[in-house]
């Protein structure tokens, strides 16, 4: 049945592609104490894509005042997460989907991908990370070269001493590394195997390593939007692990998480939080990604339920005992906003207002109406915690009339303390920095 009403959804989608504006009631699932409305259910699935198109040479995306936007690097492929390496470099890890993604199979596989193509995603992943240098300061980056090639699908990355970390959809690697080095050549090495397989529903596989360089936090997506392939398709997955970088053993850290994806250390609280992705088809106001400082041994609720404790009547069998297990996010970043970067600011060029603070790169909705996401927002914290709503930090993606000018993903500082923004369908780095410098608080 849901699949007979993804398929209405699609005929319909030129239609609903069109919605912008004022459909729907505004979006509650913000802040400390987001409202949750009651569920909704509908015969057919919300399907509202903004169609990918290319950006005009005189547009750029929109910053607060006192801040300047410019083009890092451009001509990407797809360009999906940023590691900064100690030396200044920047690696992009360029990625999507694998070839043996659940949602490329089939007639209704099919359907799927046009509707990704539509968003700017379903392009065959090129499988490789590149490296951009600024080697004169000019916030531009000169130099362009393949880094590392012939991947399956990178996405996370970390450097531990000399050692370079990569997380593929379906194993973590490392590679030796030199300071300065702007291709690497040595094979790499297989640590661990991480859950892929046949479904790999959510197949992003993002790396954190903690202070000291002794463990690893790796995520895990769910197989499924709630349960619907199954509770045993869930084994393994919707979880955050903690890699022991001297034994290679891999333990679960935290479980419940639907499709974690940013991972960052909060700077005064020491805690490790992380950006989720919530669930679909309950709702325009149901269910709120969120970002959550990460408990260990703490249950989220996936697939059972959501928010904490309010149950998805969906899921079969139901779980009352792991209900009552499930402990809730810290904070709400909208409905269907598609939150993935994540990264604290450390650094000291922007103003102090943002010091301590997170970033976070949303993504944009494809479910929603009207549309949600489409830019990068600001958490203020103060003592390690969140203390009031998102603000808009880097808009002008999304234009009036429904349509994509970019979708930003991954996000990190440079060493300077500049914002770097990866733009998938922009195919570009964009790098936000306070207009004068000098001033600095």
């Amino acid at each position: 049945m849901r699949e007979l009403a993804f398929v209405v959804g699609w005929l319909a989608l030129p239609l609903a592609a069109c919605a912008f504006g004022p459909e729907a009631a505004t979006d509650t699932g913000f802040g400390l104490r987001p409202a949750l409305p009651a569920p909704q259910s509908s015969l057919l699935q919300t399907v509202n894509i903004a169609r990918a198109e290319q950006r005009t040479a005189d547009s750029m995306p929109i910053a607060p005042t006192g801040f300047n936007v410019t083009a890092f690097a451009l001509g990407l492929k797809h360009p999906r997460w940023l590691y900064t390496l100690p030396n200044g470099d920047v690696l992009v890890a360029e990625s999507d989907a694998p070839e043996e993604h659940d949602e490329g199979s089939g007639v209704f596989g099919w359907i799927r991908q046009q509707v990704m193509k539509r968003a700017g995603a379903g392009v065959p992943s090129p499988d490789r990370i590149v490296l951009l240098r600024d080697a004169n300061g000019s916030g531009i980056a000169a130099q362009q070269t393949v880094f590392l090639e012939n991947l399956h699908s990178p996405f996370g990355m970390a450097l531990i001493g000399d050692q370079l970390y990569v997380a593929n959809t379906d194993a973590l690697l490392r590679f030796p590394y030199r300071a300065g080095e702007t291709t690497l050549s040595a094979p790499g090495v297989k640590v661990a195997d991480l859950p892929a397989g046949r479904i790999n529903h959510h197949w992003t596989k993002n790396i954190l390593a903690d202070r000291d360089g002794k463990h690893l936090y790796v995520t895990v997506g769910s197989n499924s939007n709630a349960g619907e392939n199954g509770v045993a398709a869930e084994d393994g997955r919707a979880r955050i692990l903690e890699f022991d970088v001297a034994t290679g053993n891999l333990r679960p850290f935290a479980t419940g998480l639907r499709n974690p994806n940013g991972l960052s250390w909060q700077p005064e609280s020491g805690a490790l939080w992380t950006a989720v992705n919530e669930r679909d088809d309950l709702g325009n106001n149901l269910v709120p990604d969120y970002m959550t400082a990460v408990r260990d041994g703490a249950f989220y609720g996936f697939p059972y339920s959501y928010y904490g404790q309010h149950v998805d009547t969906r899921v079969k069998p139901q779980r009352p005992d792991l209900v009552a297990q499930s402990i809730a996010p810290d904070y709400a970043l909208g409905n269907h906003t598609a939150s993935l970067g994540l990264v604290f600011y450390t650094a000291r060029l922007f103003p102090k207002h943002y010091w301590g603070g997170a970033f976070v790169g949303q993504h944009g909705s494809w479910n929603r109406k009207p549309y949600s996401g489409y830019k990068v927002v600001f958490v203020p914290f103060e003592n390690g915690q969140p203390t009031a709503v998102p603000e808009d930090f880097l808009t002008g993606f999304l234009t009036a009339d429904g349509h994509a000018q970019g979708r930003p993903v991954g996000v990190a500082i440079d060493q300077r303390g500049a914002l770097l923004v990866a733009d998938d369908v922009g195919k570009a780095i964009w790098r936000v920095a306070p207009t004068d410098t000098a001033k600095q608080q």
